[in-house]
Formats: structure tokens, C-alpha cells, sequence
């Protein structure tokens, strides 16, 4: 269990440096107000709250894949308790502000954006075309960048109807804001979803991808103009990978890029994955420790990329900013403030560590997630 009359025993005092392991708090339907059958009233959601209060002296959020949820574990503890992150959190937020903060960034930042549909990251590509300098649009979503705008023939490849919509104004967008749209110019195709096949290799001036063909990889000569644009960077954000990597025979293009962001990095310059898929490719070829950071935000990666404030960031103790949450200088003030916070209290991160865990181990005090 996570609450009640057995653990707060438990809790109560506990032996100096120990550690106590509680239960999964999604069994509590109050931890994320609602499952598919059970809705919890607000009544139960606060006494849940409270509930977890009482275990602990200091709440310590090192969550950072869930901070974007505002469940109770996230922000119930806020106002109750001194709240700080934990090391990973405070990293997370360093490697994001390069990205985010105008005064930190390096400059040229190139973007690059996959995954299958520009509805789905519609918000990630609006905002970074306001910070960066050129985006390289990837994967599946480059079908329908390229049919809309170049009117190329992308066979059976994957199209997006609704984000079909929205490649106008994107594009007229990134023209008025100088940010360089870069696209893939070759590609290894297949007639199947399915790895052992013959692959064909097309390219966009050679007629692009013929009926009954499927963009699986982007090919060689992508690559090589991948590669270019990324080492004429000085800093990267990567997130979503460059075709079906979970395919071997599909899976060069996503590699060629992690290869040059891993290139990049030990040039000097930074070169950051997003998570999510992007996290997994990194995983999948052991070069997680070759990039400057890699990220373990799937969905709270993106919503700051969107410029979206996290409710489990802003539960945090730091100044509160007075501006709408929806607006992308809300979350860059939260990111900078938080890290100001944590510098004042301990001098950087690892130093914000120690100071926890010396104070824990001296009085005792008990921390939460």
C-alpha cells in the first residue's frame, strides 16, 4: 500500500539513511482522478493528497517522464511541503533550456522533427520554427511535407490528410521566420510493413516513390545531406526517428542521424535526443552515452518542445510566473527560475543533491517519489 494507517507507521520513524518502497500509486484511482470505469470526487483526490503528505518532510519530484501529468503525486504535494527536483529533473531541465532559452542556445540550432504525422507534433513544429534555425523534417511525416508542397508522388506511403492541411502555413511560416526546412531527397522503399522484402532505393528527382511503393528509410544521398546540416550546427534537438528502425533493413537512415548527432557532440557542440522513439533508437545502437543528453520524456519532452508548461514543474518551489499557461514564456520562465531556484539552494545540481541527502540522513527526512 501507498497510504494509509500501516504506512504512515512506517514512515513515522524511520531508521536513519533507510530507504521505504511504497506501492504503485496508480492503484489509487485518486492518483490520476479518473480509470475507465471509476471517476474519484475532488473530495477523495484532496483526502489522497493528504494522505501522501504525511509520509514525508520533503518532496523530492525526480518524475520527469510523468511531469507533464497533473496527477496527484505531481502537484498534490505543492503548498504542503518544501518541494525541489531531483538530479534528474534539474538535468532534464539544463539540457531543455539550451534549447529553449535565448540567452543559453548556440547557434545555428537545427531541429529535427519524425514520427508519422504533422498533426500529432503540429505544436512542436510552430514553436521550434520560432527558435530554431532550420528544421529537418524526417520519417513519415516528410511524405506529406513533400507531396503538399512539391507535389512529389509518394506511392502508398503513409499521408496525413489532416496535417496535409496545416504544410501551407507551416511553410509560410518558416520562410517569414528564416527557419530552413530540409527534407529528405531519397528513399529505401518497400511493397510491405515488414522487414525481409526487396527494398528500393528512389529518389525525389528521379520521380519520386512509384505506385505500389511504400517509404520505409530515407536513403544515402539523405543521409549525406543530414549529416551536413547537422555538423554545420551547434546545437541539435532530435526527436523521432528517420523511417522504421525496428526494421535492420529500414533502420540506417534513424542510425546515420544519431551517428552525426553522436559527431557533432564530439566536435564541442551540443547535440540532444527528445525521447520517445528517438530515445529508443539511441538504446537500440548503445550510443545513448555519445550524445550530450538523452532525454526520458516521451510526452513531457514534446509538451515542452510545444511550449507548454508541466504541472509537475510548476508545482515545484520556484517563483510562480503571472503569465497564461499556454504561452511558450510561461514555461521557458518556469525552466529558468526552477534552475535559478536550485543553484541558490545548492550551487548547481549534483550540489542541490548532496544538500538533500545530507539533510535527509541528519533529520531524518523523509522524501516522496
Amino acid at each position: 500500500e501507498c497510504v494509509g494507517a500501516e504506512v504512515e507507521a512506517a514512515c513515522a520513524d524511520p531508521s536513519p539513511g533507510s530507504i521505504i518502497v511504497l506501492e504503485n500509486l496508480r492503484w489509487h484511482v485518486e492518483e490520476e482522478g479518473k480509470s475507465k470505469d471509476v471517476t474519484a470526487s475532488e473530495e477523495q483526490v484532496i483526502a489522497f493528497r493528504a494522505a501522501l503528505a504525511k509520509l514525508g518532510d520533503v518532496y523530492v519530484n525526480d518524475a520527469f517522464g510523468t511531469a507533464h501529468r497533473a496527477h496527484a503525486s505531481m502537484v498534490g504535494m505543492a503548498g504542503k511541503m518544501p518541494c525541489v527536483s531531483g538530479l534528474l529533473v534539474a538535468k532534464e531541465l539544463e539540457a531543455f533550456a539550451n534549447v529553449l532559452d535565448p540567452s543559453k542556445v548556440q547557434r545555428p540550432l537545427t531541429a529535427i522533427v519524425g514520427g508519422a504525422k504533422i498533426s500529432d507534433k503540429i505544436l512542436v513544429i510552430e514553436n521550434l520554427i520560432e527558435q530554431s534555425d532550420r528544421i529537418m523534417c524526417i520519417g513519415g511525416m516528410a511524405y506529406t511535407f513533400l507531396k503538399i508542397s512539391e507535389n512529389m508522388p509518394i506511392g502508398k506511403s503513409l499521408f496525413d490528410k489532416k496535417g496535409a492541411a496545416l504544410v501551407p502555413k507551416l511553410m509560410e511560416k518558416a520562410k517569414a521566420k528564416g527557419c530552413e526546412m530540409v527534407f529528405p531527397c531519397d528513399w529505401a522503399c518497400g511493397q510491405d510493413f515488414c522487414n525481409d522484402q526487396e527494398v528500393k532505393v528512389v529518389t525525389k528527382e528521379g520521380g519520386g516513390i512509384p505506385d505500389g511503393w511504400e517509404g520505409m528509410d530515407c536513403g544515402p544521398k539523405s543521409m549525406a545531406l543530414f549529416r551536413e546540416k547537422i555538423l554545420a550546427s551547434k546545437t541539435v534537438i532530435w526527436n523521432g526517428p528517420a523511417g522504421v528502425f525496428e526494421f535492420d533493413n529500414f533502420g540506417k537512415g534513424t542510425k546515420a542521424v544519431l551517428e552525426a548527432v553522436a559527431e557533432t557532440t564530439r566536435a564541442g557542440n551540443k547535440g540532444i535526443i527528445g525521447g520517445g522513439d528517438s530515445a529508443t533508437a539511441a538504446a537500440k545502437y548503445k550510443m545513448e552515452d555519445q550524445v550530450t543528453f538523452v532525454s526520458t520524456g516521451g510526452g513531457a519532452s514534446l509538451e515542452l518542445l510545444e511550449g507548454k508548461i508541466l504541472p509537475g514543474i510548476a508545482a515545484l518551489d520556484a517563483p510562480a510566473p503571472a503569465a497564461a499557461p499556454c504561452e511558450r514564456e510561461s514555461q521557458l520562465d518556469v525552466v529558468l527560475e526552477l534552475l535559478a531556484h536550485i543553484q541558490k539552494r545548492g550551487g548547481g545540481a549534483a550540489d542541490m543533491g548532496r544538500v538533500l541527502l545530507a539533510a535527509a540522513a541528519s533529520k531524518k527526512m523523509k522524501a516522496s517519489h
